[in-house]
């Protein structure tokens, strides 16, 4: 994830040619619920999230020059609409969203996010994911955003840069979470393997 920006402009194309890769991921009972709202002005998107309060003690000041915001939306009644449908019906999961014990309107946009995540840094362009939380239904009503949508969460896109290559970009290290500064778990400890019949 890269939280540290230049504020440089994407040439033109490459962005709907991330969003077309990205939208191409599996879909439950191809649904395809989940959707993309460009913000071209991030400062949209920053003056509902983040305070000029917030935006003293921010860690990463280098994010807020990201020159674009995607926020990834899904649609969860699209899918009670295609479990309705005559071919989806035995399932079961076209009359609540409660039957669903894994609600795939996540899964699927997390594997959208993340196939659009793999493009960008293909193209040698920094992204970032992260949430909108509590700030959810602000957002909606600043980009008139209707209906069951729900927000997954927003990625940011640009070139990256970094500190040291970039003096007074704002960064400090010493500002770190406590989660960027965990160490990745070795491979040995996340895979399993069963070989019996």
């Amino acid at each position: 994830m890269c939280r540290n920006f230049l504020s440089d402009s994407l040439p033109e194309g490459l962005l709907e040619a991330l969003l077309d890769q990205a939208r191409r991921a599996p879909s439950a009972g191809n649904t395809q619920a989940v959707e993309f709202l460009v913000v071209a002005n991030p400062e949209n998107y920053w003056e509902v999230t983040l305070t000029p309060e917030r935006r003293a003690g921010f860690a990463w000041p280098g994010l807020l020059r990201a020159p674009v915001l995607v926020l990834v939306l899904t649609n969860p009644s699209q899918y009670l609409q295609r479990y309705s449908e005559p071919d989806k019906t035995l399932a079961g999961l076209g009359q609540s969203l409660d039957a669903w014990l894994v609600p795939y309107w996540w899964v699927d946009a997390g594997m959208v996010i993340q196939n659009l995540l793999l493009r960008a840094s293909a193209e040698d362009l920094g992204s970032c994911f992260f949430g909108v939380f509590e700030q959810e239904e602000a957002v909606k009503a600043k980009f008139n955003l209707l209906g069951d949508y729900r927000i997954v969460g927003v990625v940011a896109l640009g070139y990256p840069t970094k500190s040291a290559e970039k003096p007074g970009s704002g960064f400090d290290a010493s500002r770190l979470s406590s989660s960027a500064k965990r160490p990745r778990r070795p491979l040995k400890d996340v895979v399993r393997y069963h070989n019996g019949y």
